[in-house]
């Protein structure tokens, strides 16, 4: 893949006709889904277009502080070397949040031979959307994604205060049309940002948490776009909702006793006409579609990790808690780590259910479209359908703690094939960092459990 030129003028032209702009930042998403970047002169706005603004490599392999990765190779043996930081075709983005009119760039890395850095989340996806082109096959990718809107002002979460009655909300109102209303201001901003920033949001909901909502992203055959369009859909809700005076968490389990965010994502393949492959006319779906079942179910332990990231990740992938916990499949079944929906053979899809709303979204699309990829490759067979409560302890499960999903995702065999080398050793040095940050502290729980009792 080559640096686009083209496209880039159109930034320039974009900031001359939007005088406005005061402030402009570019930016590229790390590891943990996080945009890291720079803030530059408008005038300077010509750098980007001639593909010289540079940055660290390493900065898309930082932790989730943002501390380089101790004994990363990209850092000190290499003399911590700069990329290239080319736009991604999005363009420059208006910012409706902020003080002063602003923008942002998303940028994406290449290596100074204008080859793409495989380290770059964006970039690792990209690899795998260029393998099924060529065997004739695009993705059609779709996102739901929950949050929670929490009170500023608590130290741990809390529900937020209506803005409509000042009152706390205190009760799970799934489906409830006056907690939309109730931040129908709220809702309007990220729609009209979602708007400027080409995010094709759809529908909204009262999901079952106190606080917590979902939107769905339309679904779109641009598997890069659907990834940028969730990426840039959570800054929104985020930036949105601090100019609201709240606060937008995609933590995977901002309440231990409540339901978790989830990040699902639904997909189908088709072919150079444009046809579903997963459609055989049937409601049971095409063999290629099984063994794109069979690749996602033989390479999930390994790729948890990827659906799974954080320390807080593993709350919420319990039994009985609307995530899943068992490696699974089954039709119209939302116990399972893999769902079939229902509906027109035409629109047969496969529905993720695994990862949650604080995982990168460029990591969770390639590491499930890559893994449906080999399965179609090797023609995997899963097995029968599951039925019924797929949490069942006779099924495989999910690696059960942050630890144990380093290790499958290190060790597995399907991983190497999916993502290059670099973004392997780089994911797996960042969480591991990030394990003895969380191990290295004592909790207030653990200070109050033990002080005087052992």
């Amino acid at each position: 893949m080559t640096i686009e030129a083209t496209t880039n003028s159109d930034i320039v032209a974009w900031l001359e006709e939007n005088p406005q702009i005061e402030v402009l930042h570019t930016a590229v998403c790390d590891l943990n889904g996080i945009m890291r970047g720079k803030r530059i002169p408008i005038d300077q706005a010509r750098r980007i277009v001639e593909n010289s603004l540079r940055m660290p490599l390493s900065i898309v392999g930082v932790d989730v502080w943002g501390e380089d990765i101790v004994g990363n190779p990209m850092v000190y043996r290499s003399g911590d070397i700069d990329g290239i930081c080319s736009p991604t075709g999005r363009g420059a983005l208006p910012i409706n949040w902020t003080t002063r009119p602003s923008a942002m760039i998303p940028l994406w890395m290449f290596e100074d031979t204008n080859t793409p850095f495989l380290g770059d989340p964006r970039q690792a996806l990209a690899l795998v959307l260029r393998r099924y082109a060529e065997i004739g096959l695009k993705p059609v990718v779709a996102t739901e994604l929950e949050f929670y809107l929490v009170d500023p002002a608590a130290d741990s979460a809390q529900p937020p205060i209506s803005p409509y009655t000042g009152k706390r909300l205190d009760s799970d109102a799934i489906l409830s049309l006056e907690e939309l209303e109730d931040f129908g201001e709220f809702f309007r901003d990220v729609y009209l940002q979602c708007e400027q920033q080409n995010v094709p949001a759809d529908t909204a909901v009262a999901e079952n948490g106190i606080g917590q909502f979902e939107i769905n992203l339309l679904h779109t055959d641009d598997g890069l776009k659907a990834a940028d369009d969730a990426v840039l859909f959570k800054r929104i809700v985020k930036g949105v909702a601090r100019k609201h005076k709240l606060v937008a968490t995609f933590m995977a389990k901002p309440y231990g006793m409540r339901s978790g965010n989830g990040f699902h994502v639904h997909f189908s393949l088709n072919d150079i006409a444009g046809n579903n492959v997963f459609d055989d006319g049937t409601d049971t779906g095409s063999e290629v579609m099984h063994h794109a079942v069979g690749g996602l179910l033989a390479g999930m332990a390994e790729s948890t990790l990827l659906f799974a990231p954080h320390f807080n990740s593993y709350r919420r992938l319990r039994p009985d808690t609307h995530a899943p916990s068992a490696i699974s499949w089954g039709y119209e079944n939302r116990t399972t780590a893999v769902r079939i929906p229902g509906g027109s053979p035409k629109a047969r899809r496969i529905e993720h259910r695994v990862s949650g709303a604080d995982a990168n979204p460029y990591l969770v699309l390639a590491g499930i479209l890559g893994a449906a990829l080999v399965g179609i490759e090797d023609q995997i067979k899963p097995p029968k359908p599951f039925k019924g409560r797929a949490y069942s302890e006779r099924l495989p499960k999910l690696p059960a703690d942050w630890a144990s999903a380093v290790n499958a995702f290190e060790d597995g065999d399907m991983i190497p094939r999916i993502f290059d080398p670099a973004m392997q050793s780089m994911f797996v040095a960042c969480k591991r960092q990030e394990i003895a940050g969380f191990a290295s502290q004592v909790t207030d729980l653990e200070f109050s459990a033990y002080l005087e009792v052992v």
